[in-house]
């Protein structure tokens, strides 16, 4: 059991920091913000934590040792909500399709004048944001209050997405065509194969600009990022040094990894709490597998399928042939009728929660099919698993070039003009990373990766280096 402990006289600590956050109002960004609150309250800081009624209320309940610590405060969305085009109670990433983001980001900026009482009333030491709120930085900076920019994602997303002010004024270099985007930068000094495939291009131009009204999301990165007087990125230097050290370069501001935020750094109320009948059930299942031989498959909480989608993944998990666990979300899409029938005795299909970490953690599991989310990749690295690969948001689409170069993972083929794929790429991808000799190198490659995250006594100094940083900046 973990608890927050007060401050002793060999914490390098001059004073207990008071923090607010406000991430993007995607799970994604919340749960890493979540988890550094808990590590902060741990080590004696105060964290205040702000978003909406809806995401809040899913939380996991903090310890009666962390609660002193962390505020978790509710900020009233529902006044700002366009009633008209999403739902009055929608208040995150998870209750609108992709294409209704638009109006959420809208409902996000009029949140501003509650951001800005609870700063004033609070007057932190430092604000964290990220690159949905453009206009916090200016917020803070009437308020003599520091601000770092929070990323939940590698420091490889900023680079890319981003056009270097000096850039700004040539076509060529602000990316006004499609082709722009097919490889790295022409602005990146360093070797590397990332960019998008024309589908996902494709869907990046649909997405900014336009809906409905013919209005464009208010996204604005570049004020976002420059905004900020220090970067916070959830990764490390075992992951991208190349890219750390250009973002630094690139805004000629501080650049602090925190670390993964593996599973070994997340802090839990009590171990008794995945000790659940289901648990045991699934526990029961994966002990009766080969050791490294059962496929995870999860897609987590933003990845719609589509009806042909999910039938070509289900039917290529089949076509494998391998053991696998598919924890699938509850939905309006359904998989291939007798598909649970065909593949009872070497497969589970888990519609319910699952204990992610605890089945990774498991000897039977040797690889993970992912949509590549940060969160997903971090804990299936972590255990040194092989990755199959299948995105379909844009920075999951560059995790997943990264780690193509890193060869620790393969990216399942896609038509590179709507973005299909068919049950024999997913089961050739399938075999290859989890059992055809050709993968052996993929395999030996994700479990060296995995040594490296999985260092405590690393990730504990990524945290003492980024409280350091907080106390020592020199605001100006």
């Amino acid at each position: 059991m973990s608890s927050a402990t007060p401050l002793s006289c060999n914490d390098k600590i001059s004073k207990p920091l008071h923090v607010v956050m406000f991430p993007w109002l995607a799970m994604g960004h919340i749960y890493p913000c979540f988890e550094v609150s808990k590590i902060l309250a741990q080590k004696g800081h105060h964290v205040t934590l702000l978003s909406t009624p809806g995401i809040i209320d899913k939380l996991p309940k903090l310890s009666q040792n962390l609660s002193p610590f962390v505020k978790l405060t509710k900020l009233n969305i529902s006044l700002h909500i366009d009633k008209n085009h999403i739902p009055q109670d929608a208040d995150s990433t998870m209750d609108i399709p992709s294409n209704k983001v638009y109006y959420l980001k809208l409902a996000f900026d009029g949140l501003q004048d509650s951001v800005a009482e609870v700063l004033k009333t609070s007057n932190p030491d430092w604000v964290f944001y990220d690159f949905a709120a453009s206009w916090l930085p200016q917020v803070a900076r009437s308020l003599n209050i520091p601000c770092a920019y929070f990323s939940p994602c590698p420091a490889w997303s900023i680079c890319f997405f981003d056009t270097p002010k000096e850039q700004i004024g040539d076509a060529a270099s602000n990316r006004t065509k499609h082709e722009h985007y097919y490889g790295p930068p022409k602005w990146i000094s360093f070797p590397t194969n990332i960019g998008l495939r024309p589908y996902e291009v494709t869907k990046l131009f649909e997405d900014v600009k336009v809906n409905e009204t013919g209005a464009s999301p208010v996204f604005d990165l570049n004020i976002a990022n420059s905004g900020c007087d220090m970067f916070i990125i959830r990764s490390s230097r075992d992951l991208e040094p190349d890219w750390l050290d250009y973002l630094a370069e690139f805004y000629n501001k501080p650049v602090i990894p925190v670390g993964l935020l593996p599973p070994s750094m997340q802090i839990r109320d009590s171990d008794d709490e995945d000790i659940t009948l289901d648990w045991l059930q699934i526990k029961a299942w994966l002990d009766t597998q080969q050791p490294s031989s059962v496929v995870y498959i999860a897609f987590g909480s933003e990845v719609k399928l589509s009806q042909q989608n999910l039938n070509e993944l289900a039917f290529g998990i089949e076509l494998s042939g391998l053991p696998f666990f598919w924890v699938l979300r509850k939905g309006s899409v359904e998989l291939p009728d007798r598909f649970q029938d065909r593949t009872i005795d070497r497969g589970v299909v888990w519609k319910t929660w699952a204990p992610q970490p605890k089945i990774l953690a498991h000897g039977s599991v040797g690889g993970c099919l992912t949509h590549c989310g940060s969160g997903s990749m971090i804990e299936n690295l972590y255990f040194g698993h092989v990755l199959v690969m299948l995105p379909f948001l844009l920075d999951q689409a560059l995790y997943s070039r990264v780690m193509e170069e890193k060869k620790v993972g393969i990216e399942i083929p896609r038509n590179e003009q709507d973005g299909s794929f068919t049950r024999s790429s997913v089961s050739n991808a399938l075999r290859l990373a989890m059992v055809d000799e050709e993968g052996n190198a993929y395999r030996k490659n994700a479990k060296d990766i995995g040594k490296k995250f999985s260092n405590k006594d690393l990730h504990n100094q990524y945290i003492e280096n980024f409280i350091d940083s907080l106390h020592n900046h020199k605001y100006v």
